[in-house]
Formats: C-alpha cells, structure tokens, sequence
C-alpha cells in the first residue's frame, strides 16, 4: 500500500472519530495499567464490569495489595485466566510500591519488568496513559493491518514495525485505537462488514480477492 492511500484511509477514520480512545473504564495510569492486564483474552465489556467493583474499593497499588490475593481473585473471578492474572497484579502492585513510589513508569523497559506486563500492554499504556505515539498490535489490528494491506506481516512485531514505519506522523498517535475499533466493529474476523466500511474504497483485500478468483 502506497503512502497517499495510508494518508486517506487515516484521515477518513480520524473524521468520523476524531478523539479515539480505549473502551475499558479507567481514571489514573494504574487503573489503566490493571485493566490492560486483564483484558488479556478477555473482553473490554467484561474487565470493566469486573473493575468498577473492584476500583470502588480499591484503586492504588498500596489498596491492592493490602486487599490481598484471595479477595482481588473475587473481584476478578469472571474474567478468564484470573488465577495467573491475580498473582501478577499483587506482585505488579508490590514492585510499584516498593520500587516505583507507587507511579506507573514512564519506560518501555520499567513496564515491561512488571509481571504481567509484555510489549503490546507496555505500549497500551505509553500511548493512552502518556500519550506516547506507540501501537499495540492486539488480534484485531493484526487482522486488520494484513487485510486492508496498511502493515502486513507474519507476526505481531513485523506488523508493529511496519505500522510505526509507514503510518505518518500526524496520524501515529491515536492510530491504535482507530484500527482496534474498526477491527473490532467492522472488519471482523468472520464476514467483514465490508458494506458499512468506511475505508472499503481504499483496503487492497477486495483487489486480492478478486485475483484470487481468476
């Protein structure tokens, strides 16, 4: 895909959705923080359903770790592999007390020496949290990237690269939430809503599929 298309695509979904953000509930960096480590495999509807009980009582790294394993894991209980994601947030808010003064880092590195925490949740939180012109590669812009042909790749890290590499600018910042949302409402794993897409005219898969039928 040439540049003058990755320009139009960008600026047609910076129109219809000029202020993007994340979908999960949060006020503070460290709300964010555990609300990205539990959205691992798991629904945004279904983490902030869980963490509105939770943030209501406890909503700081001392809060959490103070209220202990047992009775995070009944907070979190509905949101699947909660036993793992249990333990990783209490060491996560042990390390932020003890070596951080209780602040969510600032550093790739830092984040990403918190238990739970790998490339893709360190960059959800450098872009949302601060505003950092990173894109975190979950399932949906994996899909997207490759089928619309704005960053194809094999993996999640070739996709990052190419995204970081080839999106502008002006557009690089809130890039990861147009392309979450538009994989998560419209080009869909299963029958893409490719009717009601607002970049169709632009996306190079309908000019593959053609010359996969020939």
């Amino acid at each position: 895909m040439n540049k003058t298309k990755r320009i139009r695509i960008f600026s047609i979904l910076r129109e219809q959705n000029p202020s993007p953000t994340t979908e999960l509930v949060y006020q503070t960096p460290f709300e964010l923080l555990i609300s990205v480590i539990l959205s691992a495999q798991a629904t945004d509807i279904g983490v902030n359903k869980a963490t509105k009980k939770l943030y209501a009582v406890a909503n700081t790294p001392e809060q959490i770790y103070i209220l202990g394993l047992s009775k995070l894991k009944s907070y979190i209980k509905t949101i699947g592999l909660y036993n793992n994601k249990a333990t990783n947030i209490i060491e996560t808010c042990r390390l932020l007390v003890g070596k951080f003064n209780s602040e969510v880092p600032k550093d790739r590195e830092l984040l990403e020496s918190l238990p739970g925490v790998g490339r893709k949740t360190a960059n959800v939180i450098l872009n949302t949290a601060f505003g950092e012109p990173t894109i975190a590669v979950d399932t949906h812009i994996f899909r997207v990237s490759n089928r619309t042909g704005i960053a194809p790749g094999k993996n999640v890290t070739q996709v990052e690269q190419r995204l970081l590499k080839s999106v502008p600018n002006e557009f690089k910042r809130d890039a990861h939430h147009w392309l979450i949302l538009h994989g998560r409402y419209t080009c869909i794993a299963r029958s893409p809503r490719c009717g009601s897409c607002i970049i169709f005219d632009e996306c190079e898969w309908k000019e593959r599929e053609k010359h996969a039928e020939h």
